[in-house]
């Protein structure tokens, strides 16, 4: 029996900045079943409009296909409009602050391994300081992963934001069918 691999779909949605649309979205995926693997939601250049940044696992288990995700998004009247990025040339980042247990004489060892990572020290306490990292998953997840022994006293991160490069979008399908004229439920 062949093992799952996991694929990520990153997707942007582009939103009416009004109350209940995050709810609306997240019970969307929900009730389909779909794992979220990254929600971020901020605002965008426009006032009214917010962006959100949904990265979803696909197992194997359960296909999942980006067009399905996206008809489905379609059909809440917020959403303006849907992008897949996952293969298009993009730029994907996530934001992470580390606290680590650090003595004075400690100090000196994480900012070296926050420099080696262009992550900046952001808060310095007597028994701990607070490193920031940006950059993609598997680069804070190497940071991570090295700052361990030290002690990792706490640790929030953002979720991937994405953004195509230049003036390209991601693919767009057509709301309501398969790509193949066919309607997905």
């Amino acid at each position: 029996m062949q093992p799952y691999v996991t694929i990520r779909h990153t997707l942007i949605a582009l939103v009416e900045d009004k109350p209940g649309v995050l709810n609306r979205v997240a019970s969307l995926f929900r009730r389909r079943n779909f794992n979220i693997a990254s929600l971020n939601v901020g605002r965008t250049e426009k006032p009214d409009i917010s962006r959100m940044t949904i990265v979803v696992d696909e197992d194997g288990s359960s296909p999942l296909d980006a067009r399905r995700v996206e008809a489905n998004l379609y059909k809440l009247v917020n959403v303006m409009d849907v992008q897949d990025v996952t293969n298009q040339p993009a730029v994907f980042r996530d934001l992470a602050l580390v606290k680590v247990k650090a003595t004075p004489a400690q100090r000196s060892e994480v900012a070296n391994l926050a420099g080696i990572f262009r992550a900046n020290i952001v808060d310095v306490a007597p028994d701990s300081v607070i490193v920031e990292i940006t950059g993609t998953e598997d680069k804070i997840e190497s940071l991570v992963e090295l700052l361990r022994p030290l002690g990792i006293l706490e640790m929030v991160r953002t979720g991937q934001v994405a953004m195509t490069r230049g003036t390209a979008s991601g693919a767009r399908y057509v709301p309501g069918t398969n790509g193949n004229g066919h309607y997905v439920d």
